[in-house]
């Protein structure tokens, strides 16, 4: 009877040892290290092979690193083509596939352009400088790669001021600016030099510069004999005041002549040299100072004639144009409705969609990014996104798509996600149809009622998706229901939609919002005493709008945002197109409109708890914007705090970090008011 009794016993603890090692838990803040993506594949022209950019992070040094891997298309033998916390990046395929090209900082600190030789098995360094090339492209004959460098230049000034006595301890010497763009988001204040394109053969030695003067070059393509290369640039006089209308110029190597391909008022640019090197897709637009224009994507010969859009008809932007094998049609990607897609063009401009579901870059919001390359025999190597990954590496072969990698597998098999599904609604200003995301908790139980937050997204013009976002599921792990959204505005929806708050952000965009929280309630599960609200950079203009408009929200965190506009554009790193293309005038010229666009105009309506959150080094919507509505939220009397996170930049993913910091300082805020009677 012992025995029996011992025996169900043991099988008693060694079911529950089994049940418990099956059962997930929610994602926990710290996870965000062990998370890995996959960007930048790139296929070989034969279609034999891909290698990709595996992106991971580091927890001890709090920062990101990149490998490469190798795998064959059909998904067998993925392996490593470099190793170590480094960062391995821009893999870049010699024609014939003999050689990659890519970019390393795996000897020092100095990011160096590097060439793989597969038959060998040998990595050399071409490059020493100082500063780091990108934008790399090969020569034809794979004897030459051209790239782009920041070229140094020497620091400008009329001041004239006596030098100091020898030995004596003066403060640093002033800084002269004289340039309309003196820093930037990301870069800080920005060191005298441009942008100037050079190439190298592969025998090393010293690269050779190919253009000067104070002009920025962009990426440069080879013409098919070698002998020119393509790039665009605005080269124009007047170009710190038009800062978006740039051109498609060749440059002779010969003789170094620069000719301007293409002439239109607007920005042309990504050059795609035809298979047989007699035309150039490219995209643009013509510009006429809308806040948003739907990105074409066009065609010419390469001595600019004959020019031709071959998606006017489409209404969504094209981008990353790759011409098909037999030079009939070209490959671009465009953002519908959530989801970035493959599509094929034909000269006639005929367009036929052949893969969805590319996404995944964005591991902090659910912003809707990703990308392809196409071999010579018209196979796709692409970033796959999901609700419930970040991007893994997917190909597509006739037809055919198959995911090749699960990256983060080995974290998914004991964490458990929030479930992210699609909602549709009917916004209450005019009836239009908007599209958003409802992200509920693991283990939902929708006889349950649970807190909600509303996460809006910045840009304006910009698009959330189905997307994996660590972010969003963390908030979901600790037991709110989520709700994200493409308001008026967003891209993927096509001009009219994106230009309905041209001139008039933010507005209507309000009652898309409130429409969808309303539509959120009406499923029954919501607790509507615990409704919380962000968003950052546009999305935290909206929710400082929004709490000026209701207190229906129990608190509220305002992130990266413009509060006052006139401050904003003079004070931005892109002073030029902010009043130019969101506003038509300056602020002096339409003082009314900028202040009644302003967030800060409402502070006196909100009573809401709010916090702001911004990075100390953002130079995009300057950390000055948030002290203006923390102070004025203070005078009010309002319950009201400020985060500062040292040495970040707009984006807040500097370092791993920050990321962390930034959705846990989040729902700090709200966990201690949901708490709150």
């Amino acid at each position: 009877m012992r025995i029996q009794f011992l025996g169900i016993a043991i099988f008693a603890i060694l079911f529950q040892t089994q049940v418990f090692a099956q059962q997930k838990t929610n994602l926990q803040p710290l996870d965000l290290f062990d998370l890995e993506y996959v960007t930048d594949p790139q296929i070989s022209p034969d279609g034999s092979k891909i290698v990709y950019v595996r992106t991971f992070k580091d927890i001890m040094t709090d920062r990101d690193y990149a490998n490469l891997w190798i795998v064959n298309s059909d998904g067998t033998q993925n392996r490593p083509l470099t190793q170590g916390n480094q960062r391995d990046y821009a893999p870049r395929w010699s024609n014939d596939g003999s050689k990659l090209a890519y970019l390393s900082n795996q000897q020092d600190d100095k990011t160096k352009l590097f060439v793989h030789h597969f038959d060998m098995n040998a990595d050399i360094a071409l490059t020493n400088s100082a500063i780091p090339p990108s934008a790399v492209s090969w020569s034809p004959d794979g004897t030459q790669l051209a790239f782009t460098q920041f070229v140094s230049g020497a620091p400008k000034s009329l001041l004239s001021i006596p030098s100091k006595p020898a030995g004596a301890d003066w403060n640093e010497a002033p800084i002269y600016i004289d340039e309309l763009n003196y820093r930037g988001d990301g870069g800080g204040y920005l060191p005298k030099g441009n942008r100037h394109i050079f190439t190298i053969g592969l025998d090393g030695g010293t690269a050779r510069q190919r253009t000067s003067g104070d002009d920025n070059y962009g990426s440069p393509i080879w013409s098919a004999d070698g002998k020119s290369l393509f790039f665009s640039a605005n080269l124009h006089e007047d170009s710190e005041l038009e800062p978006a209308n740039s051109e498609i110029y060749q440059l002779n190597l010969t003789s170094g002549e620069v000719k301007a391909l293409t002439d239109r008022f607007g920005p042309d640019s990504n050059p795609a040299l035809s298979p047989d090197g007699k035309m150039i897709a490219y995209t643009g637009n013509d510009d006429t100072y809308q806040g948003y224009t739907v990105t074409q994507l066009y065609v010419m010969n390469t001595d600019g004639s004959g020019v031709k859009s071959l998606t006017a008809e489409l209404d969504r932007d094209a981008s990353n144009p790759q011409w098909e094998a037999n030079g009939k049609g070209v490959y671009f990607q465009y953002d519908e409705f959530g989801d970035t897609k493959i599509a094929h063009v034909t000269l006639e401009r005929k367009v036929k969609t052949l893969v969805e579901g590319l996404g995944g870059l964005d591991l902090g919001r659910p912003y809707n990014a990703g990308t392809f390359t196409v071999s010579n025999n018209d196979r796709f190597a692409y970033t796959l996104g999901g609700g419930d990954h970040p991007a893994d590496l997917a190909v597509s072969i006739d037809g055919n798509t198959k995911r090749i990698t699960e990256l983060n597998a080995d974290v998914f098999s004991y964490r458990q996600l929030g479930k992210v599904e699609e909602l549709w609604w009917k916004s209450s200003f005019d009836d239009r149809d908007v599209q958003g995301w409802v992200v509920t908790p693991p283990d939902f139980d929708p006889g349950k009622k649970y807190p909600f937050i509303l996460e809006i997204h910045g840009g304006p013009f910009a698009m959330y998706g189905p997307s994996f976002s660590y972010e969003v599921q963390q908030y979901a792990a600790a037991g709110y229901v989520v709700l994200y959204t493409n308001p008026r505005g967003s891209t993927g929806y096509g001009q009219e939609f994106g230009n309905l708050i041209h001139h008039d952000y933010p507005n209507h965009d309000y009652e898309d919002l409130m429409s969808g929280v309303d539509a959120v309630i009406e499923k029954g599960y919501i607790d509507t005493d615990n409704l919380f609200v962000t968003g950052g950079s546009g999305g935290g203009v909206l929710t400082a709008w929004i709490v000026g408009k209701t207190d229906r929200f129990k608190a509220a965190v305002v992130a990266k945002p413009v509060i006052n506009w006139t401050s904003f554009v003079l004070h931005a790193d892109a002073p030029a197109f902010f009043a130019k293309y969101w506003f038509g005038a300056m602020p002096w010229e339409d003082i009314e409109n900028y202040w009644r666009r302003s967030p800060l105009s409402l502070v006196g309506n909100v009573t809401t708890p709010t916090m702001l959150l911004t990075g100390e080094k953002d130079f995009r919507t300057p950390i000055s914007e948030s002290e203006q509505y923390y102070t004025a939220l203070k005078l009010q009397g309002v319950e009201s705090a400020m985060v500062r996170i040292p040495n970040a930049s707009h984006g807040l993913v500097n370092r791993p970090s920050m990321l962390l910091s930034k959705s846990a300082s989040i729902l700090s805020w709200f966990n201690y008011y949901r708490d709150q009677e």
